[in-house]
């Protein structure tokens, strides 16, 4: 396996999100206390969910316009790993939940939102595997994929902000009903310096893990590639 200069970067990134995400010094934000440290795991986690959905979808549209088998490859492993991150996220989330709502789950709309979403991918997931006519596959779930992106974006980035939530940056949240948010100036300059090499750090990882399934899933269909 070619050892890429991003992938010393993520492994980089990683380790300052271990090491610094549980020994450097956090404000007491709020009720957060010491479980504020998910910060540096829970949010960077979507954020790479993001950045592989998005990628993607642009291997959906890269398949419609060229009919190249391979784009196919490309956008279902990412869409894999992105459900892989949303589940870490949820997971994550239900954790941090525990300690600071009193329950894993509480309803809040951003986790329903979240949930759907996931589920929605998992139908992404469904779908290809109904499928065995593989151009057949590759045509609807690259359209269904176009769609479930742009469903997915206002579920967890949009929607949640209109409603009452506990979340930060719900309208609940920002009365002081929530956690308090953990940006501006609850973000010091320290928590930031952990936080932006998390995000990278997820991300790349997750990109990491989609291509060695992409290089098994082009060795797999290596005789329809390029056809």
């Amino acid at each position: 396996m070619t050892f890429k200069w991003w992938k010393i970067l993520c492994i980089i990134f990683l380790l300052i999100t271990f090491t610094a995400g549980f020994l450097i010094k956090i404000p007491i934000i709020g009720n957060l206390h010491q479980t504020a440290r998910n910060f540096f795991f829970h949010i960077p986690m979507w954020f790479g969910q993001i950045a592989l959905l998005t990628l993607s979808l642009g291997y959906s549209i890269a398949y419609l316009r060229t009919q190249n088998i391979k784009y196919d490859i490309f956008a279902g492993e990412f869409a894999k790993t992105g459900i892989v991150f949303g589940i870490l996220g949820l997971a994550t989330g239900s954790i941090w939940a525990a300690y600071t709502w009193g329950e894993a789950w509480s309803n809040d709309p951003k986790q329903i939102a979240a949930a759907i979403a996931v589920l929605i991918y998992f139908a992404y997931l469904v779908l290809r595997s109904s499928m065995n006519d593989i151009d057949k596959r590759a045509r609807i779930s690259a359209v269904y994929n176009i769609f479930a992106y742009f469903i997915y974006i206002p579920l967890i980035m949009i929607l949640p902000r209109l409603v009452q939530s506990l979340h930060p940056g719900g309208m609940e949240g920002a009365k002081g009903g929530g956690n308090p948010a953990l940006g501006g100036s609850n973000l010091d300059a320290t928590m930031e310096m952990v936080f932006w090499p998390a995000v990278f750090g997820w991300t790349l990882l997750g990109i990491w893990i989609s291509n060695l399934k992409i290089r098994l899933g082009l060795l797999a269909n290596k005789n329809l590639i390029n056809e």
